[in-house]
């Protein structure tokens, strides 16, 4: 009897002893523990009653074909242990989907920009077919599948797959001088437009972008890996106030092999996007753009070089570039998102000038997908909360009605529909769920299949002892309600008193309090709540999910009501008896680095430390199109770039300060960084430094992670 007791005791502390791991970042940066499953290569084949997906296993590379119905693989289209495809990452068919093209050795250029070597496989000869042997750029199948455009040292090309024949369309391609087919540094980074070419739906046309970058100014980089001597990285960066790439629109026609510059009335500063209207409709709509990106006209413009400007959005702030644009062909008509009244909502633009109002109400469209055969729209929206995403759909005619919501589960919710729209999948996450990815009838929404629950992820997050995130609101000294999150040590005793470690963004339309699934960080914090440390973050005025005003109130003064609100939010913390008011601290990357910066100085009573990763700390320094948005140029706002500059404040810096930098970051300089140890040593005021030699904004790759978040852990146990 005492042997069996003593035995129940030993499994029960055993039991006990291994639900209380404990988060370590080894496990989270070095071994990639907490790391969730998805379903990868999704794709919806061209019937809607068939998707893709793929699989590697032992060196074999493998794409299924499924049934949406069943959610079951019905057919294997690829299964090749090829080296040649070992390294394979995005794929696309043809229309018919007897040819798959396939690409592999894909290699980074900057945040979305890549170049890859690209093979055809054909799924009935089972041969795999070398489009070209050199590295490419963005190589994308002709509607009809007969056809693949790609951009090769800055020249568009075309391949013809029936005469296994090549043409270059352009010849005049220079780096840092002439763009063909691909965007310049700035509209990649800050319009997203990476991709420059688009095919007409009757695979007759190619519209593409030239960006002649000649008065842009250049900037350089040194790298220091390998080599007696640096080597040099010169690209075009044109920063604020300055000269823009000159961008021109063209039209290739492959049966007459002429090119067609397209001319406008107006002289736009930017061409954000261009879009065909659809397979029947050969007319092209062209975003023209002022400046200072108040203004956007929607062109249409015919294959002839003719256009017209259907309608003006103008905004006395600015104007988000967005992709929620759909021609519906039935209505004659163009479906378009506005903030116009407030708030994103759905408009429909006719052809001859009418607009209707689709959507209503104080809450915003965050995602448009389209339209069914029956008339009904489907979009995602945050009107259960501004930090929830939910899928609705309406009828297109109800004129202001009500939308049916199409996911029961409150939290974040991602669609990707089938093709047709007969289905969709569902990629579910909440504060402290990992993804859950199924698959419904869009009909009734119900759910066909669990793709993946992440059943073997949950096991290993029950083996440790997490805390949980919980919401709340910030109200104030203007009475305004600010979102906020708070994750507390698992052994939380409100009698004692803890150091508080804030987190923060805070950038135009960003959001960091929503209820979704946190990544890395959410392991990070994790583990700071096991030294004993209570995190949190809060949306300052200026960021996203509560409509424009909200959104664009920081206009030409980025940085001064945002550092108001998180030194408020600093306070209110401070006020709470279980947290100690004198050991506050407060980190960021990027926005996040310039407001931790600012915090640190113009909240230097209320901080006691802060980390700043790749921060801006001058906005004269980065790029035009970004904060020309926000703030215009310096020639015309110079005290608002001036006024919340942080190297402008260092004379207020009391507590500890850490300045952490990648030297080959291509998006935020280093020379912020050095600009700031500048104005700090003439200030002389001590910090902390370190510089990851030739890592990028990401400041990622081998072990740099592990080493950066051991750092700042280091410096938050010391300092805070």
């Amino acid at each position: 009897m005492k042997k069996t007791f003593t035995l129940i005791i030993c499994i029960s502390i055993s039991i006990f002893s291994y639900s209380q791991k404990e988060v370590t970042l080894e496990d989270i940066w070095q071994n990639y523990k907490f790391y969730p499953s998805g379903v990868p290569g999704f794709k919806s084949m061209n019937d809607g009653e068939h998707y893709t997906t793929t699989e590697k296993v032992e060196g074999e590379i493998k794409i299924h074909k499924n049934s949406f119905e069943s959610g079951k693989i019905v057919e294997t289209l690829l299964d090749s242990d090829d080296e040649r495809l070992s390294k394979m990452g995005s794929y696309q068919f043809n229309l018919a989907e007897d040819k798959i093209l396939i690409a592999t050795n894909t290699e980074s250029i900057y945040r979305y920009s890549s170049k890859s070597v690209y093979y055809i496989y054909n799924t009935e000869t089972e041969v795999i077919k070398e489009l070209t042997s050199k590295q490419v750029m963005y190589a994308t199948f002709s509607p009809d599948g007969n056809y693949i455009a790609y951009v090769f040292d800055n020249n568009l090309y075309v391949y013809n797959l029936k005469w296994d024949k090549t043409t270059q369309i352009t010849n005049d391609g220079e780096k840092n001088k002439i763009i063909n087919g691909a965007s310049d540094w700035v509209y990649e980074e800050e319009f997203a437009l990476v991709r420059s070419f688009e095919w007409s739906g009757d695979s007759k046309t190619i519209a593409y972008f030239k960006f002649d970058e000649s008065d842009v100014k250049e900037f350089s980089m040194d790298l220091f890996k390998g080599g007696l001597y640096p080597t040099q990285e010169v690209f075009k960066y044109p920063k604020t106030g300055e000269d823009n790439s000159e961008v021109t629109l063209h039209l290739y026609n492959l049966q007459t092999k002429r090119t067609r510059n397209l001319k406008f009335e107006k002289d736009y500063e930017y061409f954000p996007r261009i879009k065909w209207f659809d397979n029947t409709n050969p007319q092209l709509v062209v975003y023209g753009m002022n400046r200072h990106q108040n203004e956007l006209d929607f062109i249409i413009t015919n294959t002839n070089g003719s256009n017209r400007v259907l309608f003006t959005e103008t905004d006395k702030y600015y104007i988000d570039v967005h992709d929620n644009l759909r021609y519906l062909e039935k209505q004659e008509s163009f479906i378009w998102t506005s903030e116009k009244n407030g708030y994103n909502h759905i408009y429909l633009k006719s052809l001859d000038g009418i607009e209707t109002q689709i959507t209503n109400g104080d809450w915003e469209v965050t995602n448009f997908y389209g339209i069914d055969s029956e008339d009904y729209i489907f979009y995602s929206s945050n009107e259960s909360g501004s930090i929830h995403s939910t899928m609705y759909k309406m009828n297109i005619n109800s004129k202001l009605g009500k939308g049916v919501p199409m996911t029961k589960t409150t939290g974040t919710n991602k669609i990707a529909f089938s093709k047709g729209m007969k289905y969709f999948k569902n990629s579910y996450t909440d504060h402290n769920t990992p993804p859950s990815i199924t698959l419904h009838r869009t009909s009734d929404g119900d759910t066909i299949k669990i793709l993946e629950d992440n059943s073997d992820f949950n096991e290993t997050l029950a083996e440790y002892n997490l805390s949980e995130k919980e919401f709340f609101t910030i109200e104030t000294e203007e009475g305004v309600e600010l979102n906020a999150w708070m994750m507390k040590p698992t052994d939380f005793d409100s009698k004692k008193e803890y150091p508080l470690y804030m987190f923060l963004y805070g950038g135009p339309g960003s959001q960091q309090v929503t209820d979704s699934w946190g990544w890395f960080n959410y392991f990070w914090y994790q583990h700071l709540n096991q030294l004993g440390y209570i995190v949190a973050c809060v949306d300052n005025r200026g960021t996203g999910g509560k409509g424009a005003e909200f959104k664009k109130m920081t206009y030409q003064e980025l940085g001064k009501y945002e550092t108001i609100d998180q030194i408020n939010a600093a306070k209110h913390f401070g006020s709470l008896n279980y947290i100690d008011s004198n050991r506050i601290g407060i980190q960021g990357w990027s926005y996040g680095g310039y407001m931790s910066s600012l915090a640190i100085t113009k909240g230097a009573d209320v901080f006691k430390m802060a980390i700043a990763v790749a921060p801006v700390t001058n906005w004269r320094y980065y790029d035009n199109i970004y904060t020309e948005r926000y703030m215009r140029t310096p020639q015309e706002n110079a005290s608002g770039y001036d006024d919340n500059s942080p190297i402008n404040h260092v004379e207020k810096l009391k507590g500890s300060y850490l300045l952490i930098h990648g030297s080959a970051d291509d998006n935020v300089h280093v020379q912020n960084t050095m600009e700031m140890i500048s104005a700090l040593v003439k200030a002389n005021k001590q910090f902390d430094l370190f510089i990851y030699p030739d890592k990028n904004h990401g400041i990622y790759g081998g072990n740099t992670r592990y080493h950066l978040y051991k750092k700042m852990t280091e410096f938050i146990l010391n300092n805070l």
